[in-house]
């Protein structure tokens, strides 16, 4: 194979994006052949914004199974991620889907399970691990430049979300619809980027989610986590739609400093020597190791989106190690499941979660549902999302 066939399952802001990431030309060695959406609307989108020979379905498994494409990106809505990745797998096709990997663990573990049966590439649209910043953070804490990690903040407050956001979309912020609030939807990445730059997962977990504390949602908006990790260190994740200015602040404290991330900088602050040394030797009435704000160089250009699709590719035709395997989504949405049902229980969660406990949860709670709202948004065209992100 010297050139991948691609299709796009889902023509919402994100699914559009990639189809004009591919038309542009932007991943050599790809090539858009379709566009799937179930809304017949879309239709008109399609014809007006991308080439004639790009093929409009409505139904993804006649598309998958008609032999005209070998790889597809999946932008639907997150419960739908699994289960349209492991048709794509049963039709032999490579998979790359958007984040989040889905709402439950246990659908995703299926999902996962499928792929390597399989034996297709398998990645997820895990963008943020193309930033620099994050990169070099993992690279000093898996070399031993941080020591050994004893806690980790992260503040991620900056997701900014009016009612007329969630009003806009019949899906969103319902628990039928997404399946949760700001941990499905605008957190996922750094849920991923905190277990993927410090190397480890916590052992226990006890959150406390508010649901619909500041907007008309029955969804969470506003979590504070507090985490324990198999060596003894801590940890806590802060996140909320509902303040401004908010912050993204993300700090990890090893025994040789503390590294942050803040205001797309990153600063170390390194021990001359590791503080347990340190107490050991010292002996007066206060004292503290000597520290040096070090200047760490950051090489590499955030390649965001177009990048993944990119190695996704070269991982296909060549055979090049994937950024962001698709087995890894289960990780982070381990942590935001763990949160909701830290709070549902109102107790400590351990992981790995009890999977069959949260679905339970969830059921209760889509049944319990009073939410009802339109679908104005559901036949709105997709944005231009080309200056928003990456």
């Amino acid at each position: 194979m010297s050139l991948v066939r691609v299709a796009v399952i889902g023509i919402g802001n994100m699914g559009a994006a990639h189809a004009r990431t591919l038309v542009a030309g932007e991943v050599p060695g790809a090539e858009l052949v379709a566009v799937c959406d179930v809304r017949q609307e879309m239709g008109s989108w399609v014809s007006s914004n991308l080439p004639a020979a790009v093929t409009y379905w409505q139904d993804a498994e006649q598309m998958m199974s008609s032999g005209t494409i070998d790889a597809v990106i999946i932008a639907t809505p997150h419960y739908d991620h699994p289960e349209k990745a492991i048709q794509a797998f049963q039709y032999g096709l490579h998979v790359m889907i958007e984040k989040p990997a889905g709402v439950y663990t246990k659908q995703v573990r299926k999902m996962n399970e499928a792929a390597a049966v399989s034996g297709k590439v398998f990645s997820m649209m895990y963008n943020q691990r193309t930033n620099p910043l994050y990169i070099k953070l993992r690279d000093l804490i898996a070399s031993g430049e941080l020591g050994e990690v004893r806690r980790t903040n992260w503040i991620i407050t900056n997701w900014y979300r009016s009612q007329s956001y969630y009003d806009s979309g019949g899906w969103r912020a319902t628990w039928a619809g997404e399946g949760g609030g700001v941990l499905i939807n605008q957190d996922p990445h750094q849920l991923d980027l905190w277990q993927w730059t410090i190397g480890m997962m916590p052992v226990r977990m006890r959150a406390f989610c508010s649901f619909g504390k500041y907007r008309n949602i029955e969804v969470e908006d506003d979590v504070t986590a507090y985490v324990e990790y198999e060596n003894g260190a801590t940890g806590v994740f802060v996140t909320t739609t509902g303040e401004a200015p908010g912050t993204n602040r993300f700090e990890v404290n090893g025994d040789r400093g503390k590294i942050v991330i803040e205001d797309g900088q990153l600063t170390f602050w390194r021990l001359r020597e590791p503080e347990p040394e340190f107490n050991q030797r010292f002996t007066g009435g206060f004292g503290q190791p000597e520290c040096w704000k070090c200047e760490v160089p950051i090489t590499g250009v955030e390649t965001g989106h177009p990048g993944l699709i990119r190695n996704w590719i070269d991982a296909i035709l060549n055979g090049t190690p994937l950024i962001a395997p698709g087995e890894e989504g289960i990780h982070g949405l381990t942590l935001s499941n763990a949160m909701l049902l830290s709070t549902w229980t109102d107790n400590w969660v351990d992981l790995p979660i009890d999977e069959d406990l949260f679905y339970e949860h969830l059921q209760q709670r889509i049944a319990s549902s009073n939410t009802k709202k339109d679908k104005a948004g559901s036949s709105s065209q997709p944005a231009d999302l080309s200056q928003t992100f990456k």
